[in-house]
């Protein structure tokens, strides 16, 4: 069944990002709005029951992950993209203790700080140089008025002890997490791999496509740490997360 509160909150993400999408000033590359790298034509999560692995994956017009951020050198201000998957599933599901949210796998890049620092996605030997490369997160989505695109990661109270992240977040006051899983990207299609025992084996919920431009705050105490100022493209057209798993054996 979809989460009518999911359907709620992203039809108010929706009005909201349409009413002021260019309202904020930001690092964004105003090309990357019209770059068909981000126009999305297709979305699909395969579940191949032989090998108990989810395949998510998001087809666009032009090269998935082909358009990076430029570096602006500092945390603050920080650009990031984002080829993004809503789900249905619960914080539970993937490791957080239960908050109310949107549930989604983030496949990010962001030249001006790495934060995955279990994982070494260039193979360099390096585990703190790699944010520019295409990685995957579990982050709870919230609807947050004070940005433009509408949403950001719904932070926390450090203080709270009742929130519990799983042991590969990479230690920020969000909830988001560094879980490591295989991207991959080639021609139109950027893919990632998740054991489905790292989903609770939940292997059958409805899902999304979005691609975004979102940007690090650490300065601005009106502003989310993580907010999404701009949306490119959603696969459905009206966020409705329309799509089911495919399920393969």
């Amino acid at each position: 069944m979809k989460n009518s509160f999911v359907l709620i909150l992203f039809a108010g993400f929706l009005m909201i990002a349409s009413l002021s999408c260019d309202a904020q000033d930001t690092n964004e590359d105003k090309r990357f709005k019209a770059s068909p790298n981000f126009a999305i034509k297709g979305v699909k999560v395969q579940y191949l029951q032989d090998l108990e692995l989810m395949i998510f994956s998001i087809t666009v017009d032009g090269q998935a992950g082909k358009s990076t951020p430029r570096a602006i050198g500092k945390m603050d201000g920080a650009p990031v993209v984002g080829y993004v998957f809503p789900t249905t599933l619960q914080s539970s599901d993937v490791g957080f203790s239960a908050t109310e949210g949107i549930v989604a796998l983030a496949l990010t890049s962001h030249p001006d700080f790495d934060d995955t620092p279990l994982w070494d996605e260039n193979a360099d030997r390096k585990f703190d140089n790699d944010g520019l490369i295409w990685h995957p997160h579990w982050v709870i989505l919230q609807e947050d008025e004070r940005v433009s695109g509408g949403l950001a990661v719904k932070e926390f109270d450090q203080k709270d002890a009742t929130v519990k992240l799983p042991p590969t977040n990479p230690g920020m006051p969000m909830y988001m997490d560094s879980p490591g899983f295989q991207v991959v990207t080639k021609g139109p299609d950027i893919k990632v791999i998740v054991p489905a025992y790292r989903m609770s084996n939940k292997t059958d919920f409805h899902y999304d496509g979005v691609s975004v431009y979102m940007e690090v705050n650490a300065s601005d105490k009106d502003r989310p740490m993580l907010g999404v100022y701009n949306v490119y493209s959603v696969a459905s057209g009206d966020l409705s997360l329309p799509f089911t798993v495919d399920q393969t054996h």
